[in-house]
């Protein structure tokens, strides 16, 4: 499956070829035509028609907002090109109905968005606007492109069958998802068990909360699908107030779950072009868990009413997508509405901005000044911002597309049930994390999808899909667990601690060798990717342990270590008395723990099952032997721990210590 892509020139580019092009006088200064030029911020490659966006001096955005008719501003060059070119309408990008006063301080009412006739010459009319001194920036409205998403529909019988009562939940798909804990028994070459985001565990931690709200930039949310309305984020003043009618004063009608930013209306999916995308994304997050049918999502709940609230920014509908003022609203809705987690699995073709020069500053791009806005927006008291989650893309190549490339967001790369990359996935450059994001493969001539993500589809549907678009929102739900499982716990994340636990708390990947086939053919050379696919595979127990402030040890998988406990201890450079403690009979079966012994400052064991769990160590606080009565010596102290057995933990052959923090390959 193809990533949503926006076509678009980096502003650096452009301002290369506008100084390579500059007409200059006989003094030697820049003609007005090529400084009007290097206003714009990209080109008409697939903008959308009749619409070109400015950038204004203050002074004019406050003239144009006590405007009586919105062509005519009183700004005399502005107004004779405004005439000039046609202009039918001239109204904000953002809406400054809602939270006015930051919007304004962050220069975002300085945005306009130029309505014309639907066959006007976007290039020439952005060129007048260009050469008025108020206009500083113009930007055409690049159309969001619409995803080739390859949906294989699940048979209903695959969807109602009988649960086994190991698993945490009575969802009958959970068993196919893999994604969230693979026991190496999934119908892939060479499957790997661990290669999952480790989300059983998670779960016993917490399971999401309902203050929680995550925002999906995307196609429209199949609200009322059996397996995702109950999570659905519902404002209640339009949900009760009048059709037809903006009950809560908010700018927009009737967007009771959310709104269509291409129809300029309700939320849809069933228009013909709709490939259920949205929704497939959304049940990843939040499908409703232990209701007893479809799939589980990360932060999905447990069945009481408990998970997260998914709200839809649609930014595509039946084959039409929209342009980027429309595409910037979404995101400001978002964040006026709640959401401190925002979801998008979508973006720029990879190579096709440069750099973040080309991107970030919110004067020459929409784009990023929403980005900014959302992040600036503490919408949960535990949360001191906004986290933006990105898909990387699905270009293949050794970097993400923009935005997800952009440094302050994560982007995520794929990996699929063997552990590797998928062939499809962006890595290296602006890569940040790794998530399960599926792949088919041949057996013979049969395409073969059970090695895709498995969660929702439109009408009660469900399917499996592969993509970055797929591993994406497994990220977005294990940040909207760490929330909530911060709000559990009393405790508040800044937006730099959220992101640095999301891409530290991963499965590490050490070294890729070989070649593997790849499906349609041919095969890829792993060692390509060494290093290269972000810190590694996320761990949601990991990132709970972070937030928790747990230490967390790795352990091999079926190999004997000796394990000192004093390396974690502090900074790992004193030495420390360990003493004897209890590892519980529960956690021994757990972790498959065997040849449990204390040895001095040891602890000896082999675990035999992958898994988290945790363990209170005890030791001497100072000297050899805890004092009383009549022996000085130290304090008897303990520190909990969480063990994480994974695959391929290297050992130092020595010692038989981890030596990787992270895990396997």
């Amino acid at each position: 499956m193809n990533r949503t892509k926006l076509f678009i020139l980096a502003l650096a580019g452009i301002f290369a070829v506008a100084c390579a092009t500059d007409t200059v006088d006989q003094q030697g200064t820049a003609s007005p035509e090529a400084i009007a030029m290097r206003k714009f911020v990209n080109t008409p490659d697939k903008a959308v028609g009749g619409e070109l966006i400015i950038y204004v001096d203050d002074a004019t955005a406050l003239q144009l907002e006590g405007a009586a008719v919105a062509t005519r501003s009183g700004v005399t060059p502005l107004d004779a090109v405004m005439a000039e070119i046609g202009a039918e309408d001239v109204a904000t990008v953002f809406n400054m109905q809602v939270n006015a006063d930051v919007k304004r301080e962050m220069g975002m009412h300085r945005w306009y968005s130029v309505s014309l006739p639907e066959n006007a010459n976007l290039e020439a009319a952005a060129k007048a606007l260009a050469m008025v001194d108020v206009v500083e920036r113009v930007q055409f409205s690049t159309r969001v492109e619409v995803p080739k998403a390859e949906a294989t529909e699940i048979d209903p019988s695959e969807i109602f069958v009988t649960r086994s009562s190991e698993l945490p939940f009575n969802d009958p798909m959970l068993n196919q998802q893999w994604h969230y804990n693979n026991d190496g028994t999934v119908d892939f070459p060479n499957a790997v068990a661990g290669a999952d985001v480790n989300l059983f565990d998670a779960w016993e931690l917490t399971t999401g909360r309902p203050d929680v709200i995550v925002a999906v930039v995307d196609e429209g949310v199949c609200y009322e699908h059996e397996d995702i309305k109950p999570n659905m984020w519902i404002n209640e003043a339009e949900a009760n107030g009048e059709e037809g009618q903006d009950d809560d004063g908010n700018g927009y009608v009737d967007d009771i779950h959310g709104y269509n930013f291409v129809n300029k209306g309700r939320i849809t999916w069933t228009r013909s072009g709709d490939s259920g995308h949205g929704t497939h994304v959304a049940g990843t997050v939040a499908a409703v868990n232990n209701n007893g049918i479809g799939v589980a999502g990360v932060a999905g709940g447990s069945g009481n009413g408990d998970g997260v609230r998914l709200i839809s920014c649609q930014i595509i509908s039946g084959g039409t997508a929209a342009g980027v003022s429309a595409t910037a609203a979404a995101i400001e809705y978002a964040a006026d509405n709640g959401a401190c987690v925002l979801q998008n699995s979508w973006g720029f073709e990879a190579g096709a901005i440069s750099n973040d020069l080309g991107f970030e500053n919110g004067s020459t791009s929409v784009e990023a000044e929403a980005f900014l806005y959302f992040m600036n927006t503490k919408n949960h008291p535990n949360l001191e911002g906004g986290i933006v989650i990105f898909a990387a893309g699905n270009d293949g190549k050794a970097v993400a597309g923009y935005p997800a490339a952009w440094n302050k967001l994560i982007a995520v790369s794929a990996i699929a049930p063997d552990g590797l990359p998928t062939y499809y996935t962006c890595y290296d450059r602006g890569c940040n994390v790794s998530a399960p994001g599926g792949e088919y493969y041949l057996r013979g001539a049969t395409t073969m999808d059970y090695g895709c993500v498995v969660s929702t589809l439109p009408n009660n549907k469900y399917a499996r899909m592969q993509g970055t678009s797929m591993a994406c929102p497994h990220v977005s739900g294990i940040a909207a667990l760490a929330i909530s499982y911060a709000a559990d716990n009393g405790i508040v994340l800044t937006l730099p601690e959220l992101k640095d636990i999301i891409v530290s708390s991963v499965t590490t990947f050490d070294t890729f060798s070989g070649q593997k086939t790849i499906y349609g053919g041919g095969s890829m050379n792993l060692a390509s990717y060494n290093n290269k696919m972000g810190t590694g595979l996320i761990d949601a127990y990991r990132v709970l342990m972070a937030v928790r402030g747990t230490t967390c040890i790795p352990i091999p998988l079926g190999e004997q270590i000796i394990l000192d406990i004093s390396a974690y201890i502090g900074d790992g450079g004193g030495t420390i008395k360990m003493l004897e403690s209890e590892i519980s009979d529960e956690v021994k079966e757990k972790l498959g723990m065997t040849d449990c012994k204390f040895m001095g400052n040891k602890l000896m064991m082999t675990c035999t099952k992958p898994g988290s769990a945790l363990v209170t160590l005890k030791y001497v606080a100072g000297g050899n032997t805890v004092g009383g009565g009549q022996i000085t010596g130290g304090m008897e102290a303990q520190q909990e721990f969480a063990f994480i057995v994974r695959p391929g933990v290297k050992v130092d052959e020595g010692t038989g210590a981890p030596l990787n923090p992270g895990g396997w390959f």
